[in-house]
């Protein structure tokens, strides 16, 4: 087809999730060039069958075996396709690291992503998940995404708007499967204003004499304070945070809040909602560093689920299902997980 193309055949899938769970593909294709994308999905393995696209693994759980056949684009290309009076626009493939993409733009002497940074997986899932992180969504500084619709044939440019973005969610998940992410541009500006309104970026600055960061600044202590509280997935298996926090109506939000005053409250876009924290609520439930044989929670973040060695992705997924199950039964409140399923419906 292309050498920009490889296909391979019965892919064990351990080494590409970060829970490190085991699982095997009938089929998975590498691209780096997203132009052949029409042709592959053209062709035998792929005809009239909705691909599973995965990037770095980092947001996804096999409870069993994925039955579709699987792409990874592994295009890494980062440029500069636009400039504004005080914006440049960055385009990246959707196979570059997220973080290699947030200290380049640095490098590059833009600003925004910085409240981002180390957070895993590729450009690629960044959109799908709006991904975010100390007071930062990512679709503030999406300018476009591009993508391909394998169901029309159709090459798409969307902006942020078409995008629908909204706390943790956008159009790419809520009609899963429609499009295929292969590039995004960011609309990134130079004059950097830093964004400190989570108390731990302030106190781990204050704590190295900072006192008017940079952005390379800020960035660095995100870095310390995410490598500080979630464990590496190189050393231990994990996707990060694996709940939501979940959004209430503003009137169950301060009944509980009332009822328990040490549990974090955060505003959300709409006067009508509030926002609260799932580590605290898994936490009170005394979750924290639980293990059940290898499937556990993190003794240092509540919110991760961690693969102590040999978890199955379906003993991971029962163990999430009695969090969730404990936390409704105690305070009212649903918990919604963050990776994506593979083999199970929540």
């Amino acid at each position: 087809m292309s050498p920009s193309v490889q296909l391979f055949r019965n892919v064990p899938l351990k080494s590409r999730n970060t829970f490190g769970v085991p699982a095997n593909a009938p089929v998975l294709a590498e691209v780096d060039d997203a132009s052949f994308l029409p042709d592959l999905l053209g062709s035998q393995d792929f005809r009239d069958r909705s691909p599973l696209v995965i990037g770095g693994g980092s947001n996804l759980l096999f409870v069993g075996d994925p039955q579709a056949p699987l792409l990874s684009l592994t295009g890494r290309r980062i440029s500069v396709v636009g400039e504004g009076p005080d914006k440049s626009i960055l385009r990246a493939d959707a196979g570059t690291p997220w973080h290699e993409l947030v200290m380049e733009s640095l490098a590059l002497g833009l600003c925004g992503l910085e409240n981002l940074a180390l957070i895993p997986g590729t450009v690629g899932a960044a959109p799908i998940q709006n991904i975010g992180a100390y007071g930062v969504e990512v679709g503030e500084f999406i300018h476009r995404v591009e993508a391909f619709e394998p169901a029309t044939g159709e090459w798409h440019h969307l902006g942020a708007d078409d995008c629908a973005f909204a706390y943790r969610d956008s159009l790419f998940k809520r009609e899963s499967g429609r499009f295929i992410i292969t590039a995004v541009e960011f609309a990134l500006p130079r004059e950097f204003k830093p964004r400190l309104s989570y108390a731990g970026i302030s106190t781990q600055l204050e704590a190295h004499g900072v006192v008017q960061p940079t952005a390379r600044e800020v960035a660095d202590a995100v870095v310390a304070i995410r490598r500080s509280k979630l464990p590496d997935p190189a050393v231990i298996g994990n996707a990060g945070s694996f709940f939501k926090n979940p959004i209430l109506a503003a009137a169950q939000a301060s009944a509980l809040l009332d009822a328990h005053p040490s549990m974090p409250m955060f505003a959300t876009a709409e006067d009508s909602t509030r926002k609260v924290s799932a580590a605290w609520l898994i936490d009170a439930c005394g979750w924290k560093g639980h293990r059940c044989g290898d499937a556990g929670v993190s003794a240092t973040h509540a919110l991760v689920l961690v693969n102590h060695g040999a978890a199955s992705g379906q003993a991971l997924y029962d163990l999430a299902r009695e969090i969730a199950g404990s936390v409704n039964e105690r305070f009212g409140v649903a918990l919604e997980p963050e990776p994506r399923l593979i083999g199970a419906v929540w």
